[in-house]
């Protein structure tokens, strides 16, 4: 009975240290980046988090579109984004002040780092 109890403490703690670190990500990012074609882009990312769902903003220079299908779990994070020139899928791992994404456009795989503006 004991060790079922204490099963149950060491779950609970390990589940409540992923909601924390996920509450970690709430606020803005933004990564300056090259894509694929030689492009200069900078993306600014608002993120919010509740319950481990996770919404917020994407923006470029012309333009902010909501987050879809966000998650978050531990230092596991993912969105996708519809953006004027497609649908951008959006699979990151954040480490201290930074998240680095893995993002795919039309079949193409790109990589880009997101610096914490705030919080």
């Amino acid at each position: 009975m004991r060790k079922r109890i204490s099963w149950r403490i060491v779950v609970f703690g390990v589940l409540l240290t992923l909601v924390a670190a996920a509450a970690d990500v709430s606020g803005k990012w933004k990564a300056e980046f090259t894509t694929p074609d030689g492009t200069q882009r900078v993306n600014t990312f608002t993120f919010k988090v509740e319950d481990g769902n996770l919404t917020g903003t994407v923006a470029g220079s012309q333009d902010e579109t909501p987050i879809k299908n966000g998650k978050i779990a531990g230092d596991e994070i993912s969105f996708s984004a519809e953006r004027p020139f497609g649908t951008f899928t959006y699979n990151g791992k954040l480490s201290g002040n930074e998240i680095k994404f893995k993002v795919t456009f039309n079949e193409r795989t790109f990589e880009i780092t997101a610096k914490r503006a705030s919080s």
